[in-house]
């Protein structure tokens, strides 16, 4: 790795310290300020005294002064001892335990977008203000206004209720068979879907503008008149230099996928992430809400990150100092 790479990566990585610092001030504000108190719904308060709820609110740590408790819980979680108030497990075996299944779900939805969005983009370019280009726009835009659950829950009655191809909800089978692996995939395929809609349609529309923009360029002229095949002209050099937009808006995808799998999960019932949010929320589990946080941020720094690095791949020009 080049020096200068490198430094560009240390000064990066250094620049998440504040940023995750602002984002855990502000989600731990955000929901110790919401209405509700978790002792309410983790004990029976019409049994206990007085004096036996103040002691489970001192045992969670909930009568300290906030920034006494903020400072805590940070301190916790850095050492990996924060417990969830339901558990008592620490939040980051909770954790480790959904994201498989959540990583998963967004990573077959991201190569679910790339893969269709991409050549639809290009087939709508090369034939702009077409019925077929209209068509795409159509779609598109039925992407993008279409409501998560709605579409998932209409594909479970289609797929899984009424054909019975795939797996209406859950992760995996109580009987996987030889191949858990595909039984797995099976599982997945209708969320992948569902959650694919998020990223389909903008990767459709980034990769037509981009398109259109690149053959309109002297060098693609240039590359038909010398006879080479449209093909080639297409995918080898208007292509591959209408890529950035395209990496640009899945890096700006991944925060969104995040919170869409809360939706997608939840319908599917599916033991990841964002089943493990929504269940934290209504139980005012601050320990587990507040990690989910943190980690959201992390893998939404980290795709940042990753998008810068693939600008410097796809256009030599560009240099991170």
């Amino acid at each position: 790795m080049q020096p200068t790479v490198g430094k560009y990566l240390s000064n990066r990585l250094l620049q998440f310290i504040p940023i995750l610092f602002g984002i855990s001030v502000v989600s731990f504000l955000i929901i110790h300020l919401a209405p509700g108190d978790p002792t309410g719904l983790l004990v029976n308060v019409e049994i206990l005294t007085d004096e036996e709820l103040l002691e489970v609110r001192k045992s969670l740590g909930l009568e300290e002064p906030l920034p006494v408790q903020f400072v805590k819980t940070m301190g916790a979680l850095l050492t990996g001892r924060l417990d969830s108030f339901e558990t008592a497990q620490p939040t980051w075996v909770m954790i480790l335990e959904g994201l498989p299944i959540t990583l998963s779900l967004m990573a077959g939805s991201l190569l679910f977008a790339v893969v269709f969005g991409i050549p639809l983009g290009v087939v709508s370019a090369i034939r702009p203000y077409t019925n077929l280009d209209n068509s795409l726009t159509v779609f598109s835009l039925f992407g993008i206004s279409i409501p998560q659950f709605w579409l998932g829950l209409m594909l479970i009655y289609v797929f899984a209720e009424s054909w019975g191809w795939f797996p209406a909800t859950g992760w995996m089978s109580d009987d996987p068979g030889p191949f858990p692996v595909l039984d797995v995939l099976r599982h997945l395929i209708l969320p992948v879907v569902v959650l694919g809609t998020v990223s389909l349609p903008p990767i459709v529309r980034y990769t037509r503008n981009a398109m259109m923009e690149s053959l309109d360029q002297d060098y693609v002229r240039t590359a038909r008149s010398k006879g080479l095949p449209s093909a080639r002209v297409i995918y080898r050099h208007a292509l591959k230099n209408s890529l950035l937009p395209v990496v640009t808006v899945l890096g700006m995808l991944i925060p969104l996928m995040l919170g869409a799998t809360v939706v997608v999960e939840y319908v599917f019932a599916l033991p990841g992430i964002g089943s493990m949010a929504i269940s934290a929320a209504l139980l005012r589990d601050y320990p587990v809400v507040i990690t989910i946080n943190i980690m959201a941020a992390v893998l939404a720094l980290t795709a940042g990150l990753f998008v810068d690095i693939a600008y410097s791949l796809l256009d030599p020009r560009i240099k991170h100092t």
